[in-house]
């Protein structure tokens, strides 16, 4: 069994650990909250940034927007949990949408 966290799981961690905030456990239910939706250029520390891979349609990764266009998340349960840049062209093309759960 592999332990670690997924990128969904991460979020529901840091959100519960630093700001005591009950998140969804999916991405799918994070998604699924469009009172919080934000635009791109509104993202502030904390907020959560969603991603569609490989040219899908369908949300299938989360991470936490740290500032600076960076964003901290977990790739997948077992691997080391990274910080990336939203203006790497992958996550650039890859970017779909985030959500503000801060209240």
């Amino acid at each position: 069994m592999e332990t670690g966290f997924d990128c969904s799981g991460l979020l529901v961690y840091l959100y519960r650990s630093v700001a005591d905030l009950r998140l969804p456990r999916t991405t799918r239910a994070m998604i699924a909250q469009r009172d919080s939706a934000i635009s791109r250029h509104e993202l502030q520390p904390g907020d959560a940034v969603f991603f569609s891979h490989n040219g899908s349609s369908r949300v299938s990764h989360v991470g936490l927007y740290i500032g600076d266009n960076r964003f901290i998340h977990a790739p997948r349960t077992g691997k080391a949990i990274r910080i990336n840049s939203l203006e790497e062209a992958y996550w650039h093309r890859a970017y779909v949408t985030a959500r503000s759960f801060g209240g």
